[in-house]
């Protein structure tokens, strides 16, 4: 079964991870949920980054702010694929935690999502996933298509408006 793990650097930042929850139920990923911060508990990133594919996950999402160094710690640790969710601070809107994710040193990669975009983060893990696993891959043409389904259905319903 896959399997993705959820880091937040604070248990504030879980109204912000939400969304990639509701998405890997959406998915049928397992997914285990941990507060793991770069700056205050750097031994356990280090060992949970350690130990991650023997505990039988695939990817990981990494949710911090301000200074937002999870994903990059646990990417240095790890050759699984690490993607990370810039979490919005009030200081500099999140730029400070978006710049701070982007900015990895060659060898050192970390996928990036918008601020706060913990549902995107899930959709590319499940894509991720989808290599491996084909009924990931069913789950996300028929998640397409109902996007799709969904802005085709809005046009008509607008133009509909607009034309009476």
């Amino acid at each position: 079964m896959p399997k993705v793990a959820v880091l937040m650097g604070s248990k504030s930042d879980f109204s912000i991870v939400q969304p990639a929850v509701e998405s890997l139920k959406r998915f049928k990923i397992d997914y285990e949920i941990r507060v793991i911060s770069a700056h205050r508990t750097p031994e356990l990133a280090r060992e949970f980054s350690l130990s991650a594919r023997e505990n039988g996950f695939e990817v990981i999402l990494c949710a911090a702010g301000k200074a937002a160094h999870l994903g990059g710690v646990v990417a240095a640790y790890t050759t699984l694929p690490v993607i990370a969710i810039p979490v919005l601070s009030s200081a500099f809107s999140g730029l400070d935690s978006l710049l701070s994710t982007v900015q990895m040193p060659s060898g050192v990669p970390v996928a990036t999502v918008a601020i706060n975009g913990a549902e995107n983060a899930a959709i590319l893990a499940a894509q991720i996933l989808s290599i491996k696993y084909p009924e990931i891959q069913k789950m996300l043409s028929a998640y397409k298509d109902e996007m799709r389904d969904k802005v085709v259905n809005d046009d008509i319903l607008l133009n509909k408006e607009l034309n009476n």
